[in-house]
C-alpha cells in the first residue's frame, strides 16, 4: 500500500504499475489454489457464482456512473472496447461455466487483458482515484476470472472454443469500426493506436496493423489452444 499512496499520477513501470502487478499475480496463485482445493459441483459452482457477483458488483455502478451527465465523454462513456464485452462475458463464464462463455474469457483474458495490464493506457491520478481502480480492477477481474476458470476449475479451451472466439472478435471489430466512423471515436484503438507506448507500434500503421494484429492473435491464440488439445488427445 505505501507504494501506491506513494505516486501522486500513474505512469507506467512507476511504483503502482508494479505494485498492481505483483498483486494481480498473487492473488491468481490463490484462486487457483482455491479452486483446486474446494473441486466439487457445488462448491466449485458457489465459489464461480460469487466470483461472478463480485465482478458484476463492480463493473455495472461504474458503468452507470460514466454514463451520468457529469461523466459523459462520447469518447470514453460507451461499453464498446472489447475489455467492456470481456467483463459481461467473465461474469457468465463463472455463473455458467458454459464453454462458449469460457472460451473468449481464456484468449481475451491471457492476451488481450495481459497486454493492456503492462502497456495500460491509462492517463488518470494514481491510487486511490477511483479511475485507477476502475482501470485495473476490470482488467485484474477478467484475468483472474481466466485463471481460476481455466487452471481452478479445470475448464479447457479447445478449436472449437478458439473459432468462436476469433468469430465473436471480428463481428466486434467490424461493429465497433463502423461506430468509431460514424462518432468519430476510437474505442478499441480500432480507428488509430492510443498515445501512450504499446505493442500495436511495432504493427505498423493503420489500417496495417489491424491485420498484422489479427495474424498475431490467430498465431497466438493457436499456440495456447494446442498445448491442451494435445495432451487431451494424447490421453
Amino acid at each position: 500500500m505505501d507504494l501506491l499512496q506513494s505516486e501522486r499520477t500513474f505512469s507506467p513501470y512507476g511504483p503502482s504499475h508494479w505494485a498492481i502487478l505483483l498483486l494481480a499475480a498473487a492473488v491468481a496463485s490463490l484462486l487457483v489454489g482455491i479452486g483446486r482445493h474446494y473441486q466439487g459441483a457445488r462448491a466449485t459452482r458457489r465459489i464461480s457464482r460469487a466470483f461472478a457477483v463480485v465482478i458484476v458488483a463492480f463493473q455495472l455502478p461504474l458503468q452507470i456512473r460514466s454514463l451520468l451527465p457529469a461523466q459523459w465523454n462520447i469518447h470514453l462513456s460507451l461499453p464498446l472496447h472489447l475489455s467492456d464485452l470481456a467483463w459481461i462475458t467473465a461474469a457468465y463464464a463463472l455463473w455458467s461455466h458454459r464453454w462458449w462463455a469460457h472460451a473468449p474469457t481464456y484468449y481475451w483474458g491471457l492476451t488481450l487483458t495481459t497486454q493492456a495490464m503492462i502497456t495500460p493506457a491509462l492517463d488518470a491520478p494514481g491510487f486511490p482515484h477511483l479511475d485507477f481502480i476502475e482501470f485495473w480492477g476490470h482488467h485484474c477481474l477478467v484475468l483472474w476470472a481466466a485463471i481460476y476458470l481455466t487452471w481452478g476449475v479445470g475448464m479447457r479451451p479447445d478449436w472449437r472454443g478458439y473459432a468462436a472466439t476469433m468469430g465473436v472478435t471480428l463481428t466486434w471489430t467490424v461493429v465497433t469500426l463502423g461506430i468509431n466512423s460514424l462518432l468519430g471515436t476510437n474505442y478499441g484503438f480500432l480507428n488509430h493506436k492510443p498515445s501512450n507506448p504499446s505493442l500495436l507500434d511495432l504493427l505498423g500503421p493503420w489500417p496495417w496493423y489491424l491485420a498484422v494484429e489479427f495474424v498475431v492473435l490467430l498465431a497466438g491464440w493457436a499456440l495456447i489452444t494446442w498445448p491442451w488439445t494435445r495432451s487431451h488427445a494424447d490421453r
